[in-house]
């Protein structure tokens, strides 16, 4: 058999190669491509929670009512007040919850102004001039060993953030003497007192009817406690001056307004988008609760939305927004955060084509790529430039 020139095999090999990519750049402008990426995306990506960070939300009690931050002493105070609200509500004494709530504001103000007074304290201090000299090893060695006990605390955070600590447990003790027995007159603002007693009752009432709901559903993991809506980007208004949202980010809100009708669930924005956000949302009647306006890319959104939500009580379920591309990598690494999500996608501004090829499916087709690569990078090496803290 008599061998072909090296030339025409080249030539031969170099056919196939252009035939075959451009085949692959016309199913590149079909909606099929995008589509199997998708699919494929929500394959290989795990969205398992990581329960060691779930433990962080695990108190479930997100409230944007509630300005006290949890663990505080105010924050305590107020658990226990609501835990005898409750007996006395048993009880049907009335007179119970005036003396309780006039107990109460007490407690409040002596907790305030025991915070102002060290607060007052600690500033004195700072400000006096101090220059040690020498630093005795005593000291030192003490201070290094402090340092090693409290690297090897396990997760303080949530440990402060649950009443059932030490320090809590004592305070729990104290206040709860404190609203049982301490003298108090309640004569001089019985009507004040009495409509703080109505809406305490209120929200106690809707803290219980949550629970009953949650308990039906029989695993309150399934239940989501807040919307969050990842920004999608900002741009230049027509004007070619102000700063607005560009149609990634508006499609996004738009599903919200279209969610928030059937769910009455505090609104969380998170990116450096959230304040353009909020003022497209308010332009509309609607105001987020909770705003994270630091982070840059998707690792920081759902690092620190999940701090967030974690220093507001705890949300360990979240209905999640964003497009279908973005979708499984911020599932995912919400999950390495300690919150499961519930994905609710938005549209992309672009709709695809039945079957025919169009420059508006590659726009799908470049988006699904850049989260694949994306997805892989997060995977085997970590997230880059991703801060610990906002």
């Amino acid at each position: 058999m008599q061998k072909q020139h090296w030339m025409i095999r080249l030539v031969r090999f170099l056919s196939i190669f252009f035939v075959l990519f451009g085949c692959f750049m016309v199913f590149l402008y079909t909606p099929f491509y995008s589509n199997m990426m998708v699919k494929l995306l929500n394959v290989i990506v795990p969205v398992e929670v990581n329960q060691v960070a779930a433990k962080s939300q695990q108190q479930a009690s997100l409230s944007t009512d509630e300005t006290l931050e949890p663990g505080s002493r105010l924050w305590v105070a107020r658990q226990v007040y609501l835990k005898l609200v409750e007996t006395a509500l048993k009880s049907k004494d009335p007179q119970d919850l005036s003396v309780l709530q006039a107990r109460y504001q007490q407690l409040q103000n002596e907790i305030r102004q025991d915070s102002e007074k060290k607060r007052v304290e600690e500033k004195d201090k700072k400000e006096q001039i101090s220059i040690p000299l020498i630093i005795p090893l005593v000291e030192q060695a003490a201070s290094e060993a402090s340092a090693v006990q409290l690297e090897q605390q396990k997760d303080p955070i949530a440990e402060l953030l649950t009443l059932n600590n030490a320090d809590n447990k004592a305070l729990m003790e104290e206040y709860e003497q404190y609203l049982t027995s301490h003298d108090v007159k309640i004569e001089a603002e019985q009507e004040a007192v009495n409509q703080q007693v109505n809406q305490d009752i209120a929200y106690l009432n809707t803290q219980n009817n949550e629970t009953q709901k949650g308990s039906e559903d029989n695993n309150v993991a399934n239940r989501p406690y807040a919307i969050v809506i990842l920004g999608g980007g900002l741009t230049l208004a027509d004007n070619q001056k102000d700063i607005v949202i560009n149609k990634y980010t508006r499609l996004r809100l738009e599903t919200t307004l279209a969610l928030e009708k059937q769910f009455s669930l505090p609104i969380v924005l998170s990116g450096v988008e959230a304040p353009y956000m909020q003022r497209w949302l308010e332009q509309r009647g609607i105001k987020a609760k909770l705003l994270e306006n630091r982070s840059m890319n998707t690792c920081e959104n759902t690092r620190f939305s999940s701090l967030l939500l974690q220093k507001k009580g705890g949300a360990p379920t979240v209905l999640l927004i964003t497009d279908r591309y973005h979708m499984p990598r911020t599932r995912r690494l919400f999950a390495l955060n300690g919150i499961a999500t519930i994905p609710v996608e938005a549209p992309m501004p672009t709709t695809l084509t039945q079957w025919q090829p169009a420059k508006q499916n590659y726009d799908h087709s470049r988006r699904a790529n850049y989260e694949m690569l994306a997805t892989i990078r997060d995977m085997l090496f970590g997230s880059s430039g991703c801060r610990e803290v906002p």
